[in-house]
């Protein structure tokens, strides 16, 4: 599918054609004075919106249906950090970013998924680093005191 660029001014001056345009694509709308907006028609955007639910859905269950090891496998291409993890975290990973996927998908929101990966990523990197994870992992030998309460913000 082809997305067309128009200005704001001429979807102001003439909203039929664009709208047109938005029949056939995409049409991403210039402002000179903020991001983007790309204009879509619903019907292709809730069709989208199903599709990642579906494969949402089967990818979650590929992957309780693989054993562990295989499906962390499958990850490690796209996510080569998850070799650094230990064998149980590596199943949890997988766990996670299935779930993670499935409730993007179901939100709408993908911030879910960039969010998991970005925290296993960071976990990963303890990992790397061992004196970081024996330092992170050991005990805690001072007393800092009392911990205070929540607070609002």
């Amino acid at each position: 599918m082809v997305t067309t660029e128009v200005q704001w001014s001429e979807l102001q001056r003439d909203p039929r054609s664009v709208a047109a345009l938005a029949d056939e694509g995409d049409v991403r709308v210039r402002r000179r004075d903020g991001a983007a907006l790309l204009l879509t028609r619903e019907d292709r955007a809730h069709s989208a919106s199903e599709g990642s639910v579906a494969a949402a859905r089967a990818l979650r269950n590929v992957l309780a249906h693989l054993p562990h090891d295989v499906a962390a496998t499958a990850l490690l291409d796209e996510f080569p950090w998850v070799d650094v993890l230990p064998k149980a975290e590596q199943i949890q990973f997988v766990r996670d970013f299935a779930r993670a996927f499935q409730a993007s998908a179901e939100l709408g929101q993908w911030s879910v998924l960039a969010q998991t990966i970005t925290e296993w990523r960071s976990t990963a990197a303890i990992h790397a680093d061992p004196a970081l994870a024996a330092k992170l992992t050991g005990p805690i030998d001072e007393d800092h005191g009392p911990v205070p309460g929540p607070t609002d913000v």
